[in-house]
């Protein structure tokens, strides 16, 4: 039954109720923005300002071949974790941050979870179902229509990114991170970690984008490796330093003849 005749009014319906409207072409806008300000309110609300993130395949599992990666990305989440609830209570808290889903990201939210700490989860909405996995805090969990607005959330917050093994995904989102950090886009300098060196040395040939020009040389010092938690815990430790609260925790892109964020 219509909503009017239900309620026995003739008012027309507003067009922010109408399901119909906003699930189509028109109102796509309004869709993109509803997954930048939604989350937006919900981090604010939960006092999340500051973020570590992981990235990696789905497809690990800790009974596989690659299962050591599983294994040490939950040590590390869980090390991350009890490290950040060490820092002064005044400065921002790093709260561990993954797509949402299994393998490498389940590890990760896992690890900080039985460390005692809040951990987020940036799902995406795919044919094929990727569920949330067990271990996200509740408030934290989000779930993504468009891949862009996903990725805009991984930079916004993150201070320090981990890539462990994975596939496409994963290498969208890392060279995603290393363009805004080549090009300068971000105000704050984010270190990368590439996990597993012998990996990541075999799916890119790093020395040879160099070589050829594709990037320059200096490129190759936007990113380090490691093949042990300790070994990054050391890193985000000696790159990180804790900021006020005062400080808001989103990210600022540059603009051009600016040195200072603007926006």
């Amino acid at each position: 039954m219509d909503k009017n005749a239900a309620t026995g009014t003739n008012h027309p319906q507003l067009a922010y109720e109408e399901e119909n409207f906003l699930q189509s072409d028109a109102a796509r806008p309004l869709r993109i923005l509803a997954e930048y300000l939604g989350p937006l309110e919900r981090f604010k609300s939960a006092g999340v300002h500051a973020t570590i993130v992981f990235f990696g395949s789905a497809r690990l599992r800790p009974e596989g071949p690659l299962g050591r990666y599983y294994a040490d990305a939950r040590e590390l989440a869980a090390r991350l974790t009890r490290w950040s609830a060490s820092l002064p209570p005044h400065t921002h808290h790093y709260v561990v941050c993954s797509g949402g889903g299994g393998g490498i990201m389940e590890a990760a939210n896992r690890g900080a979870t039985e460390a005692g700490g809040k951990t987020v989860g940036l799902n995406i909405s795919l044919p094929r179902e990727q569920r949330p996995n067990a271990y996200l805090s509740g408030e934290l969990t989000f779930e993504f229509h468009y891949f862009f607005m996903r990725k805009l959330w991984f930079a916004h917050l993150a201070r320090a990114l981990i890539a462990f093994p994975g596939g496409f995904g994963t290498l969208d989102e890392l060279t995603e991170i290393l363009t805004l950090a080549q090009t300068r886009k971000l105000a704050r300098d984010i270190p990368v970690i590439l996990y597993g060196r012998q990996y990541w040395n075999e799916i890119i040939d790093f020395a040879a984008l160099s070589r050829h020009g594709m990037i320059d040389p200096g490129d190759l010092r936007l990113f380090e490796f490691a093949d042990r938690p300790e070994d990054v815990l050391e890193i985000v430790q000696r790159r990180l330093v804790p900021e006020p609260r005062e400080v808001s925790g989103f990210a600022h892109s540059r603009i051009r003849g600016h040195a200072d964020p603007q926006r």
